[in-house]
């Protein structure tokens, strides 16, 4: 099956599996979705991310709940699309819901997290946001 934008359909298969409170989402793997898989398991929205290898190669997410059945992922947004990118500056990169949220760059130094972009003085595409 051929996707258009396959980080919008990674993230809405993410999405769409959260509320059936299912324990792992498969994913066709890419290095750029491997990338952003695990950054949110670097950042605690996740359990665990690795590549698997059967038939062809997929990434398996495990997904990560509260004691209470919550899952840790309350919304997850596509920013810069294929028919509109959005890029900023280092200094104007947007604070997710106040700075408990995060967003994920892709800048010249690879893909990275929002706070680790500002430190680094480095501006870039705004790929998806996350909370």
């Amino acid at each position: 099956m051929t996707t258009t934008d396959p980080i919008a359909d990674m993230l809405t298969r993410i999405r769409n599996t959260v509320p059936l409170k299912k324990e792992k989402v498969i994913i066709p793997f890419s290095k750029i979705k491997f990338e952003i898989a695990k950054i949110l398991e670097k950042e605690g929205y996740v359990k665990k991310v690795e590549k698997s290898e059967s038939n062809f190669a997929t990434i398996d997410i495990e997904l990560k709940y509260t004691s209470d059945k919550e899952s840790v992922i309350q919304n997850l947004k596509r920013i810069s699309k294929p028919g509109r990118r959005v890029y900023v500056e280092y200094n104007k990169i947007p604070r997710v819901l106040n700075g408990l949220g995060m967003a994920i760059i892709s800048t010249s130094a690879g893909l990275m997290s929002d706070r680790e972009a500002k430190s680094r003085k480095i501006g870039g595409e705004v790929i998806c946001e996350i909370y």
